[in-house]
């Protein structure tokens, strides 16, 4: 075994670290699991339909991918994708909207910039994701929507960004309600980046103590409005695993409702298959948070 070197993080060395924020060091099925996931998703838009897809913003990459249910007045769940803050897009996480559909509700994925086409920088995509829950806020009448049935939820990088826009201002920053969300799902996030910074992604996110301070959602729990539920596997890297508990303590102590998930021999990726499933981990979480029952579309 090689050397250990100087603790960088707590008891990691900067190769300890480095590992703990990949999550190709710990699911040696990663490949095959993205391409499930995008297979998935093709098979469900020839089921249900392509979705419609309309601007949230003027930028060419501000569009989200609306899966409409035939009720009116429906609640909206708007998921937010992961990929590290670099990869990823809204056609590639079609796959849940099948049991969102059938439970009576909209599913919602945004299109947002990936890092390093935004110079590195965080501010762009946190901007980018709580611009387009304002959007389906501001036109839940257009998209058929009760805009007080409004849930967020997001995996990996999504869950961070989620988390984000869980702990957000929005009177102060969007003249918007407070409580606009109603209920939040954050899957194998990441929401203290201190320790990230500290980490191999600094090779292409470009953090600086502002956005450490101001995109670290566990320091802005006072935000938090809406009922959690925070989500890890078993099988992740540590840090993820850390994250997931300590985040879901720190809301517990703050007096918010929060409810801790642990995906028993899940890894990072295959834990976010079972938000599809009405009877999986997440899928049965999700449905029960937005009170709705998979039924017809």
């Amino acid at each position: 075994m090689p050397e250990k070197g100087p603790p960088v993080f707590l008891d990691y060395d900067q190769a300890a670290l480095d590992a703990a924020y990949d999550q190709a060091a710990y699911a040696i099925n990663r490949e095959q699991l993205i391409k499930r996931r995008n297979r998935d998703s093709e098979l469900v838009c020839l089921r249900i339909g392509e979705p419609d897809r309309v601007p949230y913003g003027s930028a060419e990459i501000e569009r989200l991918d609306i899966y409409r249910t035939v009720r009116g007045a429906a609640p909206v769940f708007i998921f937010v994708h992961g990929g590290a803050w670099r990869s990823g897009r809204s056609k590639d996480f079609a796959a849940p909207a099948e049991m969102f559909l059938a439970a009576g509700a909209h599913y919602v994925v945004p299109d947002f910039a990936w890092v390093q086409d935004a110079g590195g920088s965080l501010m762009v995509l946190a901007d980018q994701v709580r611009r387009a829950i304002a959007w389906v806020y501001q036109n839940a009448e257009r998209v058929g929507a009760d805009p007080n049935r409004l849930y967020v939820g997001g995996q990996s990088s999504g869950g961070h960004l989620a988390a984000v826009a869980l702990t957000t201002d929005w009177p102060a920053e969007f003249r918007l309600p407070a409580d606009l969300i109603k209920g939040g799902i954050c899957i194998s996030g990441m929401y203290d980046l201190a320790p990230v910074r500290l980490s191999a992604r600094n090779r292409y996110v470009a953090f600086d103590d502002a956005t450490v301070a101001r995109l670290s959602p566990i320091r802005h729990l006072d935000r938090l409005r809406a009922p959690l539920i925070v989500a890890y596997g078993t099988c992740e890297t540590p840090e993820f695993q850390r994250q997931g508990r300590e985040f879901a303590a720190a809301v517990e102590i703050a007096g918010k409702k929060v409810e801790l998930l642990v995906g028993d021999y899940y890894n990072h990726f295959e834990l976010s298959e079972t938000l599809g499933n009405p009877y999986g981990l997440l899928g049965r979480a999700a449905l029960g948070l937005m009170s709705v029952t998979p039924i017809s579309r």
